[in-house]
C-alpha cells in the first residue's frame, strides 16, 4: 500500500527511529477501515486482569473467551488490538499478521488498595517479538509516589523496544495522593500527562477526555492569563494534543467507563472535532452484543473518517 501524504507526515515526525519502527508504526496506521487517514481505533482488553472475570465479561458472556476480541478487532476493521500476554498468547497463532498486536507490559489488580498507583511488568520486549506484535504498551500513572519508578521502568523498555524495531503505546492516567479524584481527569492535568508521554518517548500517546476543571492552582491562573479554552471538550481535547508537542505526537483518548450509546458517539464527535487522532474502546465495545458492538465501532470509525 502506497503512504498516503498523511501518513508520511505523521511518519516524519519519528525521524529519529529505526525503520523496523517505522515500518511498525505504518502497519498501525495503514490497517483496517481508517487505513491511510492518520486516525486509529484500537480495541484493548485488559480489563479481565484489571478488574476481574466477572466485571469485564458478564455482560457479554462470549468475551471470556480471548478470541472473541481478537475477531471483533479484525470484523469492525480496528486499526488495532492490546492485551496483556495471557490474551495473546491465546490467539497470536491466528491473528499475528491479520491485525497489529499490541502487547500490554504491565497491569495490575483491583484486589490490594491503600498503595501507591503501580503496575506490575507482566510481559517483555521479547515477548512481544515472539507473538508477532507491532507495539508494546505500557501504564503510567502521573502522580503516584511510585510514578519515577514507572518512568524508569518505561524508559528502559522504550529503548529495548526501539532498538528492536517495535512502537510503543504509553497509557497516562494520573492518579495519586497529591491529585483529588476530579483532578485524576481535569484539563491541566490530563494536558501534562499527555505532555510527559511525549517527553517519554511514547509514539502513540492515550489519556482519558479531560473535563472542564482545573486542579492546580498555579496551572489555573495561567489557563486565565492567556484564555486557554476549555468550555467545550473540543477545546480541551485541542489543548492536550497542542500539549503532546504541537500535535507532532499521536494522542488517542479512552472510551471510559461504560456508558449508553448516544453518550458514546457524543463524545467521539468532540474529540474528532478536537483534533484527536483516535479513541481506543474497550468495555463501550465488548460488554456489548457482538451485533451491537459491530455497529458501535462502525460508527465511531465513520465519525473519524469524515473528520
Amino acid at each position: 500500500m502506497a503512504f498516503s501524504e498523511r501518513v508520511q507526515q505523521i511518519l516524519s515526525w519519528y525521524g529519529s527511529d529505526n525503520p523496523g519502527t517505522r515500518a511498525n508504526l505504518a502497519r498501525l496506521l495503514n490497517h483496517g477501515a481508517l487505513a491511510g487517514t492518520g486516525k486509529m481505533v484500537i480495541l484493548p482488553v485488559d480489563q479481565g486482569f484489571e478488574h476481574g472475570p466477572a466485571r469485564s465479561f458478564a455482560p457479554n458472556p462470549l468475551g471470556y473467551d480471548p478470541a472473541y476480541h481478537a475477531q471483533l478487532a479484525v470484523d469492525s476493521g480496528c486499526n488495532a488490538y492490546a492485551a496483556p500476554l495471557g490474551f495473546l498468547e491465546a490467539v497470536a497463532d491466528r491473528y499475528a499478521g491479520e491485525i497489529p498486536l499490541i502487547l500490554k507490559l504491565n497491569n495490575s489488580d483491583s484486589l490490594s488498595k491503600g498503595h501507591a498507583a503501580c503496575s506490575a511488568i507482566t510481559g517483555s520486549v521479547e515477548d512481544a517479538l515472539r507473538l508477532g506484535c507491532t507495539a508494546i504498551g505500557y501504564t503510567i500513572y502521573p502522580g503516584s509516589a511510585a510514578r519515577n519508578q514507572q518512568y524508569q521502568d518505561f524508559r528502559e523498555l522504550t529503548l529495548e523496544a526501539k532498538r528492536k524495531g517495535l512502537a510503543t503505546v504509553l497509557w497516562a492516567y494520573p492518579r495519586g495522593e497529591g491529585i483529588s479524584k476530579d483532578g485524576e481527569t481535569a484539563i491541566d492535568v490530563v494536558a501534562y500527562a499527555a505532555q510527559i508521554s511525549a517527553q517519554l518517548g511514547a509514539h502513540i500517546i492515550k489519556v482519558k477526555p479531560p473535563k472542564n476543571f482545573i486542579e492546580q492552582a498555579e496551572a489555573k491562573k495561567v489557563f486565565e492569563k492567556y484564555g486557554i479554552p476549555t468550555a467545550t471538550l473540543s477545546d480541551r481535547i485541542r489543548h492536550v494534543v497542542q500539549s503532546a508537542f504541537n500535535g507532532k505526537r499521536v494522542v488517542i483518548f479512552s472510551g471510559g467507563e461504560a456508558k449508553g450509546t448516544d453518550d458514546v458517539l457524543a463524545e467521539i464527535r468532540e474529540i474528532a472535532a478536537g483534533g484527536g487522532f483516535g479513541s481506543i474502546m474497550g468495555r463501550n465495545a465488548f460488554q456489548r452484543s457482538r451485533e451491537d458492538a459491530l455497529k458501535l465501532l462502525a460508527d465511531t470509525i465513520a465519525i473519524y473518517k469524515n473528520a
